[in-house]
């Protein structure tokens, strides 16, 4: 099982690397390229038309690299992973194809996208309830916590909360993609040490496919993830936190998308309250661009706040 683990990722990491040169030059030929906001930064503008979805690299890869090496044990709970993964990446391809089509960056209406979100949460959760225990793990004091049908809000929280998390922090040039692949890490050391080798494997294929497209995304990058992209990365992160039982760890190691989404709370909340600013701009990494941060050191320094998240969490989940 150990050497189908890391063929997986290798397989992975090696056709998406084949593959994404040809994705970018397909994308451009449709000019399939990225609409920035008016209101977003005169730095970011600049970034108009480079080609978008690339997500669909690191979704429809790790899938078939998947079902190639771990065809035979698939299991209900990989099942409803891959849901997850699959189902969210389609509410952000749709999103992303609208704001292609129509040349503005407004996608889906808010509402609409929303509810969509909400409904694959109740799907998974109802599947999910017949085969898996409602209690939480609080980490370090080891209390177990039996929430009965709160649960269920748990999980539509995760679920909804995580793939708009990681939505947020997709800005800049190897951000998104370099955050999540540190948060996989810890969930799949807990895969393998709790032998969920089927959710392992999936996750490794997903990370050795989210190594490959960051050689293509890292400053200046070649192709974005576009939601397609973001919203299935998220949603694994939660979907994993779910499966293996390590539901609060996953605000901890996933803290940089936690930071991320507070901050554009507090920003919202202070204007509509206050009528003024906490922070220059949200996202909040943009900030640090105001600040007179180069994009480039932005990103290193949330890629240094992913891993000391990382390491943390498998310390605390290992207490």
């Amino acid at each position: 099982m150990e050497l189908r683990l890391i063929l997986v990722f290798f397989a992975s990491l090696t056709v998406t690397w084949l593959t994404i040169p040809w994705l970018i030059g397909f994308l451009k030929k449709l000019k399939y390229g990225q609409s920035i906001s008016e209101y977003s930064l005169d730095e970011h503008k600049a970034k108009t038309g480079t080609p978008t979805m690339g997500g669909i690299a690191f979704v429809v890869i790790p899938v078939i690299m998947f079902f190639i090496f771990f065809f035979d044990v698939i299991d209900a709970n990989v099942w409803l992973l891959i849901f997850s993964y699959l189902g969210y990446a389609l509410i952000g391809f749709w999103d992303d194809i609208k704001i292609i089509i129509e040349k503005k960056n407004d996608g889906l209406p808010a509402k609409f996208k929303f509810l969509l979100q909400v409904i694959l949460a109740l799907i998974f959760y109802f599947f999910y309830k017949d085969i898996a225990s409602s209690s939480i793990v609080i980490p370090v004091v080891n209390w177990t916590l039996t929430l009965g049908w709160l649960y269920a809000g748990l999980v539509f929280f995760m679920l909804v909360g995580a793939s708009n998390a990681v939505n947020l922090t997709d800005g800049m040039d190897g951000l998104a993609a370099g955050t999540t692949f540190l948060a996989l890490i810890p969930f799949i050391f807990f895969a393998v040490i709790g032998k969920e080798y089927a959710i392992a494997g999936f996750a490794l294929a997903v990370l050795g496919s989210l190594l490959a497209y960051l050689r293509f995304n890292v400053y200046p990058a070649k192709i974005f993830m576009g939601d397609t992209g973001s919203l299935p990365l998220g949603a694994l992160l939660a979907t994993m936190a779910i499966l293996l039982k390590q539901e609060v760890l996953l605000v901890l190691i996933g803290g940089v998308f936690v930071y991320e989404t507070l901050c554009v709370i507090i920003q919202i909340g202070s204007v509509k309250i206050r009528k003024k600013r906490v922070f220059k701009y949200t996202p909040i990494h943009y900030s640090f661009v105001l600040s007179g941060w180069k994009e480039v050191r932005v990103v290193h320094f949330f890629w240094m706040l992913g891993f000391i998240f990382a390491l943390l969490g498998v310390f605390v989940g290992l207490l």
